[in-house]
């Protein structure tokens, strides 16, 4: 009985030194791994910070208007005769657009020319029945004249005759200033009805409109540089000059604002939707890339390079731009900041440059 008592014993020694060899183990195999880990370096990107000219940039929507826009319509209602362009048509000033059928008003003015002829001779009537002579009209009293005319018609009939003549003229649409045909629904051979005939748009130099806060108001000036994108083609930017700001706030706290554009690719069309980046030099600033910001705790963290390793820094900032912030306090010039690959670092993680 003895015998399995010391035999139980061993035993149970053995095992327990076993067991205890082999946790001994485990935690220096995972020492080890860690101390592997926490020595593998991470590739990071560095810029040394410096002063450089920072752009504030204020971003927007906006819609396109064009500079001169003319809607073209008929005065009477003829029978449309020719129509000489077509929606997206470019035409020049001055250069016909369509026509109505002027026979009737060819005759109307025939008719009202008659018509102050004979006015003419009935005028000459009553002052020779007054006792003045035609030819001495200039020695005649503003008054006698006055009667004369009113009872000869006189008046009446320049009136028509002046009628007559401006709606011939106005059967036919000119184009007031270069630019492009829009809205042309029309048809020949029918009758244009109360709309616009069509729209002549001068899309050369088109404005954006769009607005800004109030808050954003002591920062934009007339002359400004506004980099304008259509929603439809994000990848292409044309640059344009803020003209005009509108010196009302809304009830919304917004500020109406114009800049002016060039359209020599001819991608800006009347009413598109288009983002507005509204760029100011502010001067010399301490400027890090956007990527090289950090959150940590829900503070603004920047990653130094020192020693092959990171250093955490808290920073604040001040204005941005699309792509920049304004340093003001946490880093000097000079610093080694880690832009790229700092996604996941921590305070003295091992680092390693790349170029």
């Amino acid at each position: 009985m003895k015998i399995r008592w010391i035999t139980g014993i061993t035993l149970l020694l053995l095992f327990c030194s076993c067991g205890g060899n082999k946790g001994k183990e485990t935690e220096e195999k995972d020492e080890k791994v860690s101390e592997m880990k926490d020595d593998a370096p991470v590739a990071v990107k560095v810029k040394h910070l410096e002063y450089t000219d920072f752009s504030y940039e204020l971003i927007s929507n906006g819609t396109i208007a064009a500079m001169q826009k003319a809607d073209l319509k008929f005065q009477s209602q003829e029978i449309i005769q020719k129509i000489y362009v077509k929606n997206g048509q470019t035409v020049t000033k001055g250069q016909k657009i369509a026509e109505l059928d002027k026979f009737k008003l060819e005759t109307a003015l025939k008719q009202s020319e008659e018509a102050l002829e004979r006015a003419r001779l009935d005028l000459q009537d009553v002052l020779i029945g007054q006792g003045y002579a035609i030819v001495d009209t200039a020695n005649i009293a503003p008054e006698i004249m006055k009667i004369a005319k009113i009872r000869s018609n006189y008046e009446q009939s320049q009136t028509n005759y002046a009628i007559a003549q401006y709606n011939l003229n106005a059967a036919t649409l000119y184009a007031p200033f270069a630019g492009i045909v829009a809205n042309l629904t029309a048809k020949e051979f029918n009758q244009p009805g109360g709309e616009a005939f069509c729209t002549i748009i001068d899309n050369h130099s088109p404005e954006v409109v769009f607005n800004i806060l109030e808050n954003e108001l002591p920062l934009t000036k007339l002359n400004d540089k506004a980099l304008v994108s259509p929603f439809s083609q994000p990848d292409y930017t044309v640059e344009g000059r803020i003209t005009e700001i509108n010196p009302m706030i809304d009830k919304n706290g917004m500020v109406r604002v114009k800049a002016l554009l060039s359209n020599k690719d001819n991608k800006f069309y009347e009413g598109m939707n288009v983002k507005i980046r509204v760029q100011r030099l502010l001067g010399n600033r301490l400027v890090i890339p956007k990527s090289a910001l950090v959150l940590r705790t829900n503070r603004k963290v920047v990653f130094t390079l020192k020693d092959s390793r990171a250093q955490w820094v808290y920073v604040e900032t001040a204005q941005e731009n699309s792509d920049s912030y304004v340093v003001t306090d946490g880093l000097q010039m000079g610093d080694s900041i880690i832009y790229e690959g700092n996604l996941n670092l921590a305070h003295e993680s091992p680092v390693e440059r790349e170029d």
